[in-house]
C-alpha cells in the first residue's frame, strides 16, 4: 500500500476547488492508505490551506491543547511544526496520543521546503502492531502505559504554556476532566501523570493500531549524548518526560528498542516540494521529523476531535 498516496493537480488546479469537488474520494483514500499527499495544487497561502482543512475535515481546525512540544501560531489555529533545533530528529508518534482525545486528522503544508532532508517520515501503525513481538503486545495491552511529565525546569515547556493558563485551579479542572493526575511541586513546578491504552481500534475502519507516545517519551529514545546530559541534571522521576508501563514499572530499554525497530520497519519518506499538503490519519499513521538544513517552513493544522476508543 502506498504511504502516502499521491494525488497530483491538473494544470495548476486550485486546492480548495479540488477538495470541495473530491472530498469523499480523498477521505476514502485517507482511511485506506493512512496518508494522502496533495501535490502541485495552487494553495494560496495559509488562508487557502486553512480553508482546505475546513473543507476536508468538515469543521474548524482544533486548538493545540495539553502541549508536548513548542510551536508558534502562524494564524488562528494554524501552527508551525515543532520548533526544535534542525539537527534534532523527532521520533515517530501519533499526535496527542497521550490524551483521552486527539485529532483524527493532521495537515502539513510546505510553505518553504528544506534545503536538505527534513522529511515528515510516516509509519503505518497497523503494520507496527503486526510487527510487534506478541509477548510485547500482550504486556502493553494488559498493563497499559504511563506518561510522567515534569514542568518547571529550564528544559521543555512550562505548565503555563502546556495548559494555556497561569491559573492553577483552571489547570486542575482541565486535568480532572482529562484523566490526568496532578502534583504541585514545592518549587512551584508541576508533575502530571496519565495512564493510557497502547492499542486502540480505529473508530471508522475498525482496525487495531499501535497508538501511543510510549516510545517517543521513553528516556532510551533520546540520543546517548542528550540522555547522559539529562541524567546528570535530573533524577529519573524528575525528567521532563518519561514513559512506563501503566502500573509504574520501568519499560526495559530492549523492549523500547524493539518497538522503535517496528516503527522503522513500517516507515516510508518523501521529499517536500513547495505547496505540498500532506493529510494524515492520526490513528492509522505515525509521523516524525528528519534533521534538516534550513530553510524549512511547514505549517500544521489538526482537525476532527476523536474520542478515546479502547481496543
Amino acid at each position: 500500500m502506498d504511504l502516502p498516496l499521491v494525488i497530483e493537480a491538473q494544470d495548476d488546479e486550485n486546492l480548495l476547488h479540488r477538495t470541495a469537488r473530491d472530498r469523499a474520494g480523498i477521505r476514502r483514500a485517507l482511511r485506506t492508505n493512512g496518508a494522502v499527499l496533495l501535490r502541485g495544487f495552487a494553495v494560496e497561502g495559509v488562508d487557502g490551506f486553512e480553508a482546505a482543512v475546513r473543507e476536508l475535515s468538515g469543521g474548524a481546525p482544533l486548538p493545540y491543547e495539553e502541549r508536548s512540544s513548542p510551536r508558534s501560531t502562524i494564524k488562528g489555529r494554524v501552527y508551525t511544526s515543532t520548533d526544535y533545533p534542525p539537527h534534532e530528529e523527532i521520533f515517530f508518534h501519533n499526535e496527542n496520543s497521550y490524551r483521552v482525545s486527539w485529532p483524527m486528522s493532521l495537515y502539513f503544508y510546505c510553505v518553504e521546503p528544506p534545503r536538505r532532508r527534513g522529511a515528515t517520515p510516516l509509519s503505518d501503525t497497523r503494520e507496527v502492531l503486526r510487527a510487534l513481538d506478541p509477548a510485547v503486545r500482550e504486556e502493553f495491552e494488559r498493563r497499559g502505559w504511563k506518561v510522567v511529565r515534569n514542568f518547571g525546569s529550564e528544559f521543555g515547556l512550562s505548565w503555563q504554556e502546556v495548559f494555556n493558563s497561569g491559573d492553577r485551579a483552571q489547570v486542575e479542572r482541565f486535568c480532572a476532566a482529562n484523566d490526568v493526575s496532578v502534583e504541585w511541586r514545592p518549587d512551584g513546578g508541576l508533575r502530571t501523570s496519565s495512564v493510557r491504552d497502547a492499542v486502540h481500534r480505529h473508530p471508522e475502519t475498525g482496525e487495531e493500531v499501535w497508538f501511543n507516545h510510549a516510545a517517543i517519551f521513553h528516556l532510551s529514545t533520546l540520543s546517548p549524548e542528550i540522555r547522559e546530559g539529562m541524567l546528570e541534571l535530573f533524577d529519573e522521576e524528575d525528567l521532563p518526560n518519561n514513559s512506563y508501563f501503566g502500573d509504574g514499572a520501568a519499560i526495559p530499554d530492549n523492549v523500547m528498542a524493539h518497538v522503535r525497530d517496528c516503527y522503522r520497519s513500517a516507515a516510508t519518506r518523501f521529499d517536500y516540494a513547495r505547496d505540498d499538503v500532506l493529510v494524515v490519519d492520526n490513528m492509522l499513521t505515525a509521523h516524525g521529523r528528519e534533521p534538516f538544513t534550513r530553510p524549512r517552513t511547514i505549517a500544521v493544522a489538526m482537525a476532527e476531535p476523536g474520542p478515546g476508543v479502547r481496543a
